[in-house]
């Protein structure tokens, strides 16, 4: 039998800036089907970025994003009886959601401030190549480099 065919998603861009990827990233901020919550929040913490580094959010969030995106990951492989951690590249559109997730992920573990300062301090971080995000990713390259000799058994 034949797998489902996947439809590609056509995603809503965002009401301020009309940009496909913030909105996709308010998406993922949302809890519970608050939008507006989310909209509010990831424009406060676009207002606190502008603030603390006197630069456009957007320039600092592509920033943050492109530093975020993972080039490698492993996955899992049974081979012979035994589990391989094979390394692959990352396909684009999973590079975009690992780095959202991993975004969101570091600014909803810390404690202590609003949601909106905690966003902006992990864009801000990851735009400077630091904070947690990015240690997820280069966790996850280092993985990838230390199981390379597993790479021929990759699809």
């Amino acid at each position: 039998m034949r797998k489902k065919r996947v439809y590609k998603k056509f995603h809503q861009p965002d009401v301020v800036h009309g940009r496909v990827e913030l909105g996709r990233f308010i998406n993922y901020v949302m809890k519970d089907g608050k939008k507006s919550t989310a909209e509010k929040l990831v424009y406060a913490a676009f207002d606190k970025i502008k603030a603390t580094t006197k630069e456009d959010p957007l320039v600092v969030f592509d920033r943050a994003m492109e530093n975020t995106m993972p080039l490698l990951e492993v996955a899992s492989k049974r081979v012979g009886g035994a589990n391989y951690q094979v390394p692959r590249e990352v396909r684009p559109e999973r590079r975009f959601i690992l780095a959202l997730r991993w975004i969101i992920g570091a600014a909803r573990a810390k404690k202590g401030k609003g949601m909106a300062d905690k966003l902006a301090e992990e864009i801000i971080a990851a735009s400077k190549n630091e904070g947690n995000a990015i240690k997820k990713k280069l966790d996850m390259h280092r993985m990838a480099e230390a199981n390379r000799a597993f790479a021929h058994f990759a699809r």
